[in-house]
């Protein structure tokens, strides 16, 4: 029969520990209970090391593994660069990267072709003045017409009264 709130398992039971075996200090407790106190004494015993040891040497840095020995020239290993507010320069300008300078060219071009596009000279400005020089004739050709045939009709209106 079960007992607890958890079904068994076919790897076992769980157990429990008496307050008689508490009491005698016999009661088994789980491996990482003692793993974890290891790892706390250890982290202690090291921070009191590292605290000695950045009295003697502030600017040192400790290498792990070969590091000490062996100098190496990775191209690929970055070591980060954490700044702090403090230290940040204001006046240091950025670099811009390629998108943004292209970004930025496309735009000042853009601009600069508008400008001239204004003024009228560009190709396509001169194309556009001409073209619209052309319609401007044939529209004032096309008001004198229908003004000629406008008198012309009023001429026979008045001729057909008499």
């Amino acid at each position: 029969m079960g007992r607890g709130k958890f079904k068994g398992k076919p790897t076992g039971r769980r157990q429990f520990s008496t307050p008689e075996e508490m009491i005698a200090g016999t009661s088994s407790r789980p491996k990482t209970f003692k793993r974890e106190e290891a790892e706390d004494i250890e982290d202690e015993r090291l921070e009191e090391e590292s605290e000695e040891e950045s009295d003697d040497s502030q600017g040192e840095e400790k290498k792990k593994g070969t590091e000490g020995i062996i100098e190496i020239a990775n191209p690929n290993l970055v070591k980060p660069k954490n700044l702090k507010a403090r230290d940040i320069d204001i006046e240091k300008t950025t670099e811009l990267s390629r998108r943004e300078r292209e970004e930025i060219e496309k735009q000042k071009a853009h601009e600069r072709y508008m400008r001239l596009q204004e003024q009228g000279k560009t190709e396509q400005a001169r194309k556009d003045l001409d073209r619209l020089a052309l319609i401007r004739q044939q529209r004032a050709e096309a008001a004198k017409k229908r003004d000629e045939e406008k008198a012309a009709k009023e001429q026979k209106k008045t001729e057909a009264r008499k």
